[in-house]
């Protein structure tokens, strides 16, 4: 049986308050010196997935840089308050949720896009067949499930309701809820939720077996964008920029790699590294893998990016109008892609067969 997890206030866009008393002091002084930089960056991962960084590890592209991972997350606000704590030396998150933490003087630094909305990665809206759901306005009253609140899938719902031209009253009336992933579809069919946000795998799955079909989907909503970055701790950064500028770097070209290597072998790769890093779990999910989303070239950050979020919690409620500006947010600095860059992933991709 699947489990609803009903939050107390559909205000709860974050657990992350009060950050500021833990945030770590960036100290004086410029970096470190090259050898005295760490040279491991200690991580969340996703079961039955595989991040940018690993995969940008595995073909090399992080050269002596080092990941050590120390359990998974379902959550990217849990994900980034662990940078934020110095918990883990990175972490990643919808792009609205960044903007949330750094709200509360959250001593993190975003440095490259890693996920996004394009044609092929999109999460939908789903509802029965035979729903009477139809229209923006059949949500009121209802309620509709997806992964954490506060997060991606919420600003969705949220941004669909006021296009389509609701009150604040009404939208406050249709209500999120939490549902894990895994039980979202027999929790819409079971009508336990009236709606259920399905993506990747859950939701091509869910469509072989039939009787759903899309309100709406974040790709028709918004059409490409990058959604989500990976933040790393501002004390780290001044530390270790040339592991940041190399940990970024790899990245970067593992963007590109996926995006130019046909998708069959990018699939191989993914699971062969899912094999090799002995988690006990299983690999049948990645063959739905279609694209990572990344907008922009080698996952580059721009204002518009954060700007859309910030709009949308002033409105909320949740930050304060003028107090967070985009272009604090982030830095393109320790991304040095550049055309070697692009030369040498084709080089890997012709060499990575499998």
């Amino acid at each position: 049986m699947s489990t609803l997890i009903t939050p107390s206030s559909r205000r709860q866009f974050l657990t992350l308050l009060g950050l500021s008393a833990v945030a770590v002091s960036c100290g004086s002084g410029g970096g470190g010196a090259a050898k005295d930089q760490t040279k491991t960056l200690r991580y969340q991962g996703w079961a039955g997935s595989v991040i940018l960084p690993e995969l940008a590890e595995d073909l090399g592209f992080l050269e002596d840089v080092k990941l050590k991972w120390v359990g998974n997350t379902i959550s990217g606000p849990q994900d980034i308050q662990s940078a934020a704590t110095g918990q883990v030396d990175f972490g990643g998150a919808f792009n609205g949720a960044v903007v949330k933490l750094a709200a509360r003087k959250a001593p993190i630094t975003a440095v490259i896009s890693y996920y996004g909305v394009d044609k092929a990665a999109y999460n939908g809206f789903y509802v029965l067949k035979d729903s009477p759901i139809r229209s923006a306005r059949d949500l009121v009253g209802k309620k509709v499930g997806m992964n954490t609140l506060g997060a991606h899938s919420e600003a969705m719902l949220d941004i669909y309701l006021q296009r389509h031209g609701l009150s604040q009253a009404d939208v406050k009336k249709v209500e999120p809820l939490v549902v894990p992933p895994v039980n979202t579809e027999q929790s819409l069919r079971q009508k336990q939720i009236q709606v259920g946000v399905l993506g990747d795998i859950l939701r091509d799955k869910a469509l072989q077996t039939g009787g759903i079909r899309p309100l709406f989907t974040d790709y028709q909503l918004l059409g490409d964008f990058s959604a989500g970055t990976y933040v790393l701790n501002d004390r780290f950064l001044k530390e270790n920029p040339d592991t940041a500028r190399t940990f970024v770097t790899g990245i970067a070209r593992a963007i590109e790699w996926a995006r130019a290597t046909p998708r069959d072998e990018v699939i191989a790769r993914q699971v062969e590294i899912v094999k090799k890093r002995g988690r006990n779990e299983g690999t049948a999910p990645l063959k739905y893998w279609k694209s990572f989303g990344v907008a922009e070239t080698a996952g580059r950050i721009t204002d518009k990016e954060f700007q859309l979020w910030i709009d949308w919690l002033a409105e909320r409620g949740d930050i304060e109008k003028g107090q967070v500006k985009a272009s604090d947010l982030y830095t393109n600095e320790f991304n040095a892609y550049s055309r070697k860059d692009k030369q040498s992933a084709a080089r890997t991709t012709s060499k990575s067969g499998s």
